[in-house]
């Protein structure tokens, strides 16, 4: 059994000690309590992944620990000691959420069952917790009623019952995830795990090591074995977000993986098959990504098999009051705010360019339930002026310059986009780098240059 945090509570220090003892010789690590009040300080402080306690104690017996436990909303598994004389209290104990009991005298072998049956019964339940809340993050994610977004629904129902690669293609903040998501609970896989990975968030040397995993001394630093990313995602989902950022090299072992489901942890030569659905997305033109040496032709006609597209907000501006109402409900309780949009509001909405998309409106409304208190969405909660504020997909004016001096015109002009991106973004710079399609060192790096109080 792996070694677990073992919490005894126990008024009998003799009995304490015993049980420490047996626990300590089956591996485990022990914390000590002589009643209830005690063993609350060393739940505060130390991690516990069981409590094993006497019924009867003075200060707080089991049943009020195990009360009190619930009442934190704390789920760690409790098994409760009593006597043959004290069933009932035992009973009791099991309907305020005790996970087992045992009965004076017992013996280690009887007690290492009762543990391992219920820390089992807790690993399962925080999976199954998990994939539950997976679940809810596909479908129930999209909102919108609008002609283009039913095409995109469509696409994903097609799609999702069968094994084809997919590839998304669409603007930063207009959900490729969500889509990847529906995908994943839509197939006989989703009741396996969903494993996104950000190409661009992950530093280029240890993508490969987080993607195909490693063995013990591949590397510097390799202490031990590591399982990557795809062997985690066996029989499941691996969605590539970004994928035009991975590097060529690596391209080339993705797209040998995906030839034949076969991989080699870096350091090894042992092949290891797996069974996994890839879906990719980017927010580049994939064609234009090919052309530009970011993408591989042939990695490229692997994964899109089944392309979709996603639409900007602009282009389905219908769906804005949707959107509205369900980041109000989403941020109400967190904000404790009220917040009612006016058409006013809704209509200004409509007229900005959303160069963030969904994600950037998501942003914006939060900002409003704050501001806004328990009152009504009005125009100024909202940092719109007219349409013109959303440059980033348009055209921004040129800072005049005199004829010849480009490159100060140049950095103005940058400087004047970095702005306004990180505007529309509120101040996120991983998220304005996206937006204006550059990396985040080229981001700070102008920082510094031309905003040094916001590079710093």
């Amino acid at each position: 059994m792996n070694q677990r945090y073992v919490l005894v509570v126990d008024d009998e220090p003799h009995m304490r000690r015993v049980l420490e003892i047996m626990l300590q010789k089956a591996g485990h690590s022990v914390y000590a309590a002589g009643n209830g009040r005690e063993a609350l300080e060393i739940l505060r402080s130390k991690p516990v992944d069981l409590v094993i306690t006497d019924m009867r104690m003075p200060e707080m017996n089991g049943i009020e620990l195990l009360i009190r436990l619930r009442e934190d909303g704390s789920e760690i598994p409790v098994i409760v000691i009593t006597a043959h004389g004290s069933i009932e209290s035992a009973v009791e104990a099991m309907k305020y959420g005790a996970s087992d009991y045992i009965l004076r005298p017992f013996d280690i072998d009887a007690l290492e069952l009762a543990i391992a049956r219920v820390l089992n019964e807790a690993q399962v339940e925080r999976q199954n917790a998990f994939l539950r809340a997976e679940l809810n993050r596909g479908w129930d994610a999209f909102v919108g009623a609008s002609a283009a977004m039913h095409s995109v629904y469509e696409l994903i129902r097609q799609v999702g019952p069968t094994k084809a690669s997919v590839m998304i293609v669409g603007e930063t903040g207009t959900g490729k995830e969500l889509a990847a998501r529906a995908i994943h609970n839509s197939s006989p896989r989703s009741g396996k795990l969903f494993v996104p990975i950000n190409c661009a968030a992950i530093p280029a040397d240890i993508l490969e090591a987080e993607l195909f995993g490693y063995e013990k001394g591949a590397f510097t630093g390799a202490i031990k074995d590591r399982i990557g990313k795809f062997e985690l995602a066996n029989e499941g989902t691996v969605f590539l977000d970004e994928l035009t950022e991975m590097p060529m090299a690596l391209q080339v072992k993705l797209l040998r993986f995906l030839q034949d489901n076969n991989l080699e942890r870096l350091g090894s030569n042992r092949r290891i098959q797996l069974d996994i659905r890839v879906i990719a997305a980017t927010n580049r033109d994939p064609l234009e990504a090919i052309r530009e040496g970011r993408l591989r032709e042939d990695l490229y006609y692997r994964l899109n098999v089944f392309p979709i597209k996603l639409p900007p907000l602009r282009e389905r501006k219908e769906d804005i009051a949707d959107l509205v109402a369900h980041f109000v409900d989403k941020h109400r309780i967190r904000a404790g705010a009220g917040g009612a949009p006016s058409e006013a509001v809704i209509g200004s909405l409509q007229a900005y360019g959303w160069p963030g998309n969904v994600r950037e409106l998501e942003n914006m409304v939060e900002r409003a339930l704050i501001l806004c208190g328990t009152g009504i969405f009005k125009p100024e909660h909202f940092p719109i002026d007219t349409p013109a504020a959303a440059p980033v997909h348009g055209s921004p004016s040129m800072p005049a310059a005199p004829v010849g001096h480009l490159m100060p015109a140049v950095e103005a002009f940058e400087a004047q986009m970095i702005e306004r991106a990180l505007a529309a973004v509120d101040g996120s710079k991983p998220r304005a780098a996206a937006l204006l399609d550059i990396s985040e060192r080229s981001l700070w790096y102008k920082l510094k240059k031309y905003l040094p109080k916001e590079g710093e």
